[in-house]
């Protein structure tokens, strides 16, 4: 590890938002609660959204597709600029991982709330990623030395672990250039798709290889550091409810973890974040084996994550507020005086075909949303509101606590009947099946669930 430095505290006043939706509306209203101006930007097709109406300056920065807006730099950093803001907040999905980005704002002197653009160059490569956990003493799964060098390559490796193997994308994310081989007699067609998808999705051909962990459980760890070394854990979340590879219920905390596994689990994550001088919020990705027992490290995400809001509800903290205090060089708490308490669950609404899982843009035409209490609802949508095609299709978080799991997930039920959403299709009524359903009940839900045990419909 890096000694430490002597870190300067520095007052954030003007916080530009480098995003959109319903994490951009989440930010502003904690950045003013801290006494902070929050400094929105929008794309024409977002002109109208009803949060640029509460942030204290807003600004249009292009075109409806997201290379034109959401996604550009220039336009952003001049926002930035003409603004006179002192920090940018990314929030989660377009340039919030991009260390380019980081170094554009470091350039600028404004300060980039998050990790450095150097720890987030190792951790967004997968194969650079599983290199430096070895390092740290973290379990991975094994499988390739790196990148695979050709389709040879792969055929031998494959050979010496066992099929099945899974072929993943070094620069990937979202299931993109990811193949399972079942077989041998697969193996050549099904690397060269991987490589061609990869190239296509991320301009990166490069391909990884390792062992497939049949019916594995989605397990991460939520983690915040400062500036000072200090590294706590926010506990861990279950987001094994996915559907090609993206998710769609979370949970805190895991129900299958023992309190020896999950001990075992959150010291881990603190072990990486500390090797590699992390410091914001950040998440280290598991696959729990089917035993319950073994983790290995499938990768790490450098930001804010969808489902943070779980974790802040058994918490009582707010880890936007915590970024940004971070960020000003705050250290953080002592682990002992963070309590976590009760058991809260996320369910992702989202503007989809809730069978086929296709999105469904359009305009809402009635918008009620669900109350009473442990029950938030982090949105930027509402009566009136047209879902654009340009972006992703989630439209809200329902989220719930209560001191029990079982109780949680009565109330999500209860709550997810009582929302209701006109205009658009959503998955509102997959969740309240999911509700019912007996394997999520019992916590037998594992990453692949819906497309080989459910039946949608």
């Amino acid at each position: 590890m890096k000694e430490k430095k002597e870190v300067q505290k520095k007052k954030l006043q003007r916080i530009l938002i480098a995003n959109r939706g319903e994490i951009a509306l989440r930010a502003t209203r904690t950045i003013q609660e801290m006494g902070k101006q929050a400094i929105a930007i929008h794309s024409i097709a977002d002109k109208d959204l009803h949060y640029l109406k509460v942030a204290d300056a807003k600004v249009c920065i292009g075109g409806a597709k997201s290379a034109e807006s959401y996604l550009n730099i220039p336009a952003i950093m001049s926002a930035a600029e003409l603004f006179e803001a002192d920090a940018i907040f990314p929030g989660y999905g377009f340039l919030s991982e991009n260390q380019n980005f980081v170094e554009i704002c470091e350039h600028h002197g404004i300060e980039f709330i998050g990790p450095s653009k150097e720890v987030m160059m190792i951790m967004s490569d997968k194969s650079k990623a599983k290199d430096c956990m070895k390092e740290a003493g973290v379990p991975v799964i094994i499988g390739s030395d790196g990148a695979l060098k050709s389709y040879q390559d792969a055929l031998k490796i494959a050979d010496e672990i066992g099929y099945p193997v899974i072929l993943k994308a070094a620069a990937g994310g979202g299931g993109r250039g990811m193949r399972v081989v079942s077989d041998k007699g697969f193996l050549k067609n099904l690397y060269l798709a991987a490589e061609s998808e990869a190239l296509s999705a991320f301009g990166d051909g490069t391909i990884y290889m390792e062992k497939f962990i049949n019916k594995p459980k989605h397990i991460e760890v939520q983690i915040l550091a400062d500036k000072h070394g200090n590294v706590v854990h926010i506990g861990e979340r279950d987001c094994s409810m996915q559907r090609r590879q993206q998710k769609l219920i979370e949970e805190t905390p895991a129900a299958v973890l023992s309190d020896e596994v999950r001990k075992r689990l959150l010291d881990t994550a603190i072990k990486a974040a500390k090797h590699i001088n992390y410091v914001g919020a950040g998440t280290f990705e598991f696959l729990l084996d089917s035993n319950n027992k073994d983790f290995y490290f499938m990768e790490m995400n450098t930001r804010l994550q969808v489902e943070h809001t779980v974790s802040e509800m058994v918490s009582g903290l707010d880890l936007v507020e915590w970024m940004i205090r971070i960020a000003e060089g705050e250290a953080l708490p002592p682990q002992d005086s963070i309590k976590l308490n009760g058991h809260s669950i996320e369910c992702r609404i989202t503007a989809e075909d809730p069978q086929k899982f296709y999105p469904c843009p359009g305009k809402i035409t009635e918008w009620i949303a669900p109350g009473g209490a442990n029950v938030r609802l982090d949105t930027h949508a509402y009566a009136g509101y047209e879902v654009p095609m340009f972006y992703d299709s989630m439209i809200g978080k329902l989220i719930v606590w209560a001191q029990t799991r079982e109780k949680a997930i009565t109330r999500m039920k209860r709550a997810l009947k009582e929302f209701s959403i006109q205009g658009v299709k959503t998955t509102i009524p997959f969740h309240i099946r999911m509700m019912d359903n007996e394997d999520f009940h019992k916590s037998k839900i594992y990453t692949k669930y819906l497309e080989t045990e459910y039946k949608l419909g």
